[in-house]
């Protein structure tokens, strides 16, 4: 049976990462990258908020660069995805759902998390082309335009606030007559003199333009959920805050998560409750999911598992 000092499950900037260091330390590691290669920057046209490209670069460009500098190092990128582990003993044996299976001294779980969506057809055909999960990400873009925000939290109301500061209006849809969001954030939407609260509506459609490859949407269809009346608002830019959901379902049972199934790692660290596995990136952190970080917990996981390994 194959054996590895590493196995990373999962790509993206934190995958990518912890096996650019963990290369570096000779580890030899191994990564299979999952259901999405590259992560959620493969669905973000641009990116502008990454140290050291003062242009921008392209998400998936950006992805496949990552790679090919773990690809340089001696990383071992593989398609595929881990369908099962076994953490109670060391060296823990891996299974692939190709049916390969491999025994790693360490793992680090770089599985991120997926941004919940509405579930439209019109929502799908938009994606990167005005509709985003991360107004921290992507509301640079709509600089004194016209967006919405869907949700009812905390989430929610962060992120309107956030583009309420460089958009010129910004729409918070809620298919509620009041927000789930704390008592404190509530104030800050009610008074910010650019924020209109849709109470009660519900996301029928997203509209816009499709010229050849490009596309752009330019509004949405709401629906009163009271009423059954239909409106529509104009916006350039549509994004969802109702929530992440951690790719940790194979971990269940086996490592330590929270209510909503991130998993937990120790103070200042990437440590799980089990020796020998570390997490990073999205799938441990609800409350940044910002490249630069996931990149960061990626390079921490790679030192604190050469460390281990002593």
């Amino acid at each position: 049976m194959e054996t590895t000092k590493c196995l990373i499950i999962g790509s993206g900037p934190a995958g990518y990462t912890a096996a650019i260091y963990a290369s570096r330390a000779d580890l030899k590691p191994i990564v299979y990258q999952g259901m999405e290669p590259g992560g959620q920057l493969t669905t973000t046209t641009e990116v502008d908020n990454f140290p050291g490209y003062p242009e921008g670069i392209d998400g998936p460009k950006m992805m496949e660069d990552m790679q090919k500098q773990a690809e340089r190092f001696g990383a071992d990128i593989r398609w595929g995805m881990v369908s099962e582990i076994d953490t109670t003993k060391r060296p823990f044996k891996i299974k692939i759902d190709d049916g390969t299976e491999l025994l790693a001294e360490t793992v680090i779980i770089a599985t991120g998390a997926t941004a919940k969506y509405l579930g439209l057809e019109s929502e799908e055909k938009f994606k990167g082309g005005g509709v985003s999960a991360c107004a921290t990400c992507d509301g640079f873009f709509y600089k004194g335009k016209d967006v919405a925000v869907v949700g009812g939290g905390d989430t929610a109301a962060e992120e309107a606030t956030y583009l309420a500061n460089m958009c010129r209006k910004v729409y918070l849809i809620h298919r509620r007559d009041q927000l789930r969001a704390s008592k404190a954030m509530q104030n800050k939407v009610l008074s910010t003199p650019n924020i209109e609260v849709l109470w009660n509506h519900e996301v029928k459609e997203i509209v816009g333009v499709e010229q050849g490859f490009t596309k752009a949407l330019n509004g949405a269809v709401l629906v009163n959920n009271k009423t059954g009346e239909e409106k529509k608002i104009d916006i350039d830019g549509f994004f969802l805050a109702i929530g992440h959901k951690p790719n940790t379902d194979l971990f269940v049972g086996k490592l330590d998560m929270d209510e909503t199934g991130y998993l937990i790692t120790k103070p200042d660290s990437t440590a799980t409750n089990v020796p020998g596995i570390f997490a990073a990136g999205d799938v441990q952190d609800k409350h940044y999911r910002q490249a630069v970080t996931a990149a960061g917990t990626g390079a921490m996981a790679a030192i604190e598992a050469e460390r281990f390994l002593g």
